[in-house]
């Protein structure tokens, strides 16, 4: 068995079905009241639940690992930044450069965070 599925517990789906549709410019596959899917072309599915209806109740949200995304080059990092950053995502980190290459972070509403980053050559 392989892992299929990546579940963030989010305190509104619908809100946050919204932000991850306008964060990758694609629609939810799949969007109830407490939780929505997304089927990305890289293969990822990501799963928003509402942490109200999760059982057994979830302990820890937010903030506990990132969720990363390779960009095709450091330009393309950059450039990701520069039109989140318009759309209102609130940054926590600007671009820099890490150990593992030209990096930023994002937050989405409940505190989960979003890298995007280019390994070096």
């Amino acid at each position: 068995m392989t892992p299929a599925m990546t579940i963030l517990y989010v305190e509104n789906a619908a809100a946050s079905a919204d932000f991850y549709a306008k964060l990758f410019g694609v629609a939810p596959t799949e969007r109830a009241d407490t939780f929505s899917l997304f089927r990305l072309p890289t293969g990822l599915v990501l799963g928003l639940w509402s942490r109200a209806g999760v059982e057994p109740q979830a302990q820890f949200t937010g903030g506990g690992c990132e969720l990363a995304i390779r960009a095709p080059s450091a330009a393309d990092v950059d450039a990701t930044h520069e039109r989140w950053k318009a759309l209102g995502i609130p940054v926590l980190q600007a671009p820099i450069e890490a150990d593992f290459g030209r990096t930023f972070a994002v937050a989405d509403p409940d505190g989960h965070r979003i890298r995007v980053f280019n390994p070096p050559a």
